[in-house]
């Protein structure tokens, strides 16, 4: 088998013709690729543009550059980060803090544990917890122990009292 001087350059020149089209669209897609992921990472035009062009000018070393420069996380990310930051604060925030040590405690505790200041009371009808400025209970409507009743007459309030032996009822 001989070879064909004109075969053999022709080939060549179809097979780096095909090399430099690989070349030119790698080239390509690494720019539109940095284009794209700069604009996920950053909002600011000037940045994306010089992103773009340094990958556009230097080609791969390029890409290696703006590996090493390129933000870490995506603009999503953050977001998502700073959406549960939030979330954590928010739920360190709702708990109460101790009006003696300024301590969180949770909203079931009566007493605090480590200064044991009165946080709450009970209701001396249903037996559950009320606020310590509350005069009625939310849950039964019972009035709390020395409370003043305005729809209660003097004869409706001293009815409860027991007599003593020995005195006479009075009318």
């Amino acid at each position: 088998m001989t070879f064909d001087p004109v075969f053999l350059s022709s080939l060549t020149l179809v097979l780096t013709a095909f090399a430099g089209a690989f070349v030119v669209a790698l080239w390509i897609s690494l720019v539109v690729w940095t284009y794209r992921d700069i604009r996920s990472r950053a909002r600011d035009p000037l940045i994306q543009t010089l992103a773009a062009l340094l990958v556009a000018v230097l080609n791969l070393p390029g890409v290696l550059v703006y590996l090493i420069l390129r933000p870490p996380r995506t603009l999503e990310e953050e977001y998502q980060r700073t959406l549960e930051e939030e979330a954590l604060l928010q739920a360190l925030e709702d708990l109460p803090l101790c009006p003696g040590c300024e301590r969180r405690v949770k909203e079931d505790w009566q007493i605090c544990p480590n200064c044991h200041t009165k946080l709450k009371k009970t209701c001396h009808n249903c037996s559950k917890l009320m606020e310590l400025p509350w005069n009625i209970c939310p849950y039964c409507g019972a009035p709390a122990p020395g409370m003043r009743l305005e729809s209660t007459s003097l004869d409706d309030a001293l009815r409860g009292i027991k007599e003593e032996p020995g005195e006479t009822p009075t009318q």
